[in-house]
């Protein structure tokens, strides 16, 4: 079994960019993602950053689905703190309805302070603890909602309720009947993301048996995260799954190393990441990470270092040896979730390099427990 290759959408849009471009790039990348075999293409939904403009994942998913035929789509995430469970519940539960398989949830606590203050979480209220305390009311809440059985619900920060379906007066009677946005299947797959070293999300991920989602921040904090997952899934009675493990990372592909890694270093990626990804990851410590994996200060980590030793950047061949070194390394995963970067204006060097990683790397990846591919058995 070939591991499985999926987008992470940011979108990480430079300034200045409409929001018409980036959600034409959405869709852009959601069929180029669909046609070169991608299995998922996940949507952040951010309510503050400049450079993370999307608040309504859910728009570029529908109208993605119109122009794609089998990669399911999810939000990732909805940020559970800031909206109420009754109404997302129902957006949720319709999507999945309209995609009709095509679609699995992604929940999160929200990681920038900003967007949890403009939703009225402020002051001492914005910590981990806090903020994933309100996602697992939020969570019990749709769950609730979704099962379509009468109560009300007063909550530490919801109330809600669902309510008893009216008895028919004749059997012609239909307007008594409540509209039914239950999730398509009765309950979605839930995805999380967990970013830290002791994320909690991770643990929430493992006692629900949800799919674990991480952000690669490092070896150890990869390493980490299934520790947390895979107890906590145990002790809940379940059975980790390493393939159903999706780790986010920075991923490009080109026909030979040195123009893959021009591209990257002079390109939109590289542009990201010294105008905004560089500063913001040593503002809140996201850097530290990277630094210990290979023994230096934070703030001597630079682009090139990214690409060189952090990254995973190259022609197929180097791109497959350096995952499955990374595999050796940390146990493996099920799908390579490649984060997606603004490449609007030329996308033939973004769109080939997803092209090579679904056809010419994935299918020679090792999986936990599963025998070497070749290349003459790809190439077969």
């Amino acid at each position: 079994m070939a591991m499985e290759t999926g987008l992470i959408f940011h979108p990480y849009m430079r300034p200045g960019r409409t929001a018409r471009q980036t959600f034409d790039w959405g869709v852009q990348s959601s069929i180029a993602a669909d046609k070169a075999g991608f299995t998922s293409m996940m949507i952040s939904e951010h309510a503050s950053q400049i450079w993370e403009n999307i608040p309504n994942p859910e728009l570029i998913m529908a109208a993605a689905a119109l122009q794609t035929k089998t990669i399911k789509f999810a939000p990732m995430a909805h940020l559970l703190p800031h909206q109420h469970p009754t109404k997302l519940a129902m957006t949720i539960g319709w999507l999945s309805q309209i995609l009709e398989g095509r679609y699995f949830l992604g929940i999160g606590a929200g990681a920038y302070p900003a967007a949890s203050y403009m939703h009225g979480i402020r002051g001492d209220d914005i910590n981990s603890k806090h903020l994933n305390d309100m996602v697992r009311e939020s969570l019990s809440i749709m769950e609730k909602i979704w099962k379509r059985e009468p109560f009300f619900y007063e909550g530490k920060y919801w109330d809600a309720g669902f309510p008893e379906e009216e008895v028919a007066l004749t059997e012609e009677d239909e307007q008594h009947k409540l509209a039914d946005f239950s999730p398509w299947g009765g309950f979605p797959e839930v995805a999380v993301t967990g970013f830290s070293m002791e994320s909690p999300s991770m643990r929430l991920a493992g006692e629900k048996n949800f799919k674990p989602v991480s952000i690669y921040s490092g070896l150890d904090a990869l390493k980490r995260h299934w520790e947390i997952y895979s107890e906590a899934n145990i002790k809940a009675g379940f059975t980790p799954n390493r393939q159903r493990h999706a780790v986010s990372h920075t991923i490009f592909v080109g026909d030979t190393d040195a123009e893959a890694k021009k591209e990257v270093m002079e390109g939109p990626i590289g542009y990201c990441f010294n105008k905004y990804l560089i500063p913001i990851w040593r503002r809140f410590g996201m850097m530290d990470g990277f630094a210990k994996d290979h023994g230096i200060d934070p703030l001597a980590a630079d682009l090139e270092f990214l690409v060189d030793r952090v990254f995973i950047v190259g022609s197929p061949d180097t791109v497959v040896e350096k995952t499955n070194e990374l595999f050796s390394k940390c146990g493996g995963w099920g799908t390579l979730q490649i984060e997606s970067h603004d490449y609007y204006d030329d996308p033939s060097p973004w769109f080939h390099s997803l092209e090579l990683a679904a056809k010419e790397v994935a299918p020679r990846i090792t999986l936990p427990g599963e025998p070497v591919a070749s290349k003459e058995t790809v190439a077969a």
